[in-house]
């Protein structure tokens, strides 16, 4: 598994939120973190490329929200705030030498972190960030390669992938406030901690699932459903309504 994923900008206490009050951010210790992140990308597999530094971009360290990934495609994104477009060169360059790559045009707006894969089926949520033209473009986009793109209806929350990450084989991890679990299909569901609406981000690779610092009692949960966990501390990019899938981009 190839991570790609991006140094934290200096400027990221001036990202974009939607959801969340503005506090301060320790860029420093967003960095210390943010490497520990990558270590335990490491650890479980994942061989780390580096894309170029953008200090000027404050939500540059998100790179998910850039691309959508698949095996044998990927689909360069256009992201739902125009602060965030000047991320998605960088992004395609690095992909288009290793899969055929296609884009999200205007009127279109796709945030990655909207897009969540089971299977053969893409989850797009309709977010504050993610539109119908967006969505319905991916689809036409995918079609060739044999996936279907479903939207959900999201409230409450920036992404999809805020409110509900898959786990494989068959766990789907939901705040079922902020999105109707049984749009998913037929998955074994478990619900966050009703004390940690932010807990449904989660990063698996390799069999074991990276949940945050933050939750521990959404990950007492997942290992009591017998889920292999690690814990990442990453509370500093909590802060700019970030999470654990948001910093990398992974390709088989």
């Amino acid at each position: 598994m190839l991570a790609l994923i991006r140094e934290v900008s200096p400027q990221l206490a001036h990202c974009e939120l939607s959801h969340l009050e503005r506090v301060a951010i320790d860029a420093a210790r967003a960095v210390v973190q943010h490497r520990a992140y990558t270590q335990a990308l490491e650890a479980l597999g994942c061989t780390l490329e580096w894309l170029p530094p953008l200090p000027q971009c404050p939500d540059g360290v998100f790179v998910e929200d850039t691309a959508v990934v698949l095996p044998g495609s990927a689909i360069v994104t256009r992201p739902g705030v125009a602060s965030r477009r000047g991320e998605i060169a960088s992004v395609a360059a690095a992909l288009e030498h290793r899969t055929p790559v296609a884009q999200i045009t205007a009127p279109g707006c796709l945030d990655g972190g909207d897009v969540l894969r089971i299977a053969g089926t893409l989850y797009a949520g309709l977010s504050a960030r993610t539109n119908e033209a967006g969505r319905t473009q991916l689809a036409q986009l995918l079609r060739p390669y044999g996936f279907r793109v479903e939207p959900v209806p999201l409230e409450g929350c920036l992404h999809l992938k805020s409110a509900a990450s898959f786990i494989p084989p068959d766990v789907l991890l939901v705040n079922p406030a902020w999105v109707e679990p049984s749009a998913f299909g037929e998955v074994r569901v478990i619900a966050v901690d009703e004390r940690e609406p932010l807990a449904a981000n989660t990063l698996t690779i390799g069999g074991t699932t990276l949940v945050s610092a933050a939750y521990p009692h959404t990950c007492r949960c997942l290992e009591a459903a017998g889920v292999r966990t690690r814990s990442v501390d990453v509370s500093e990019l909590h802060k700019a309504e970030g999470g654990l899938t948001c910093m990398s981009l992974l390709l088989p």
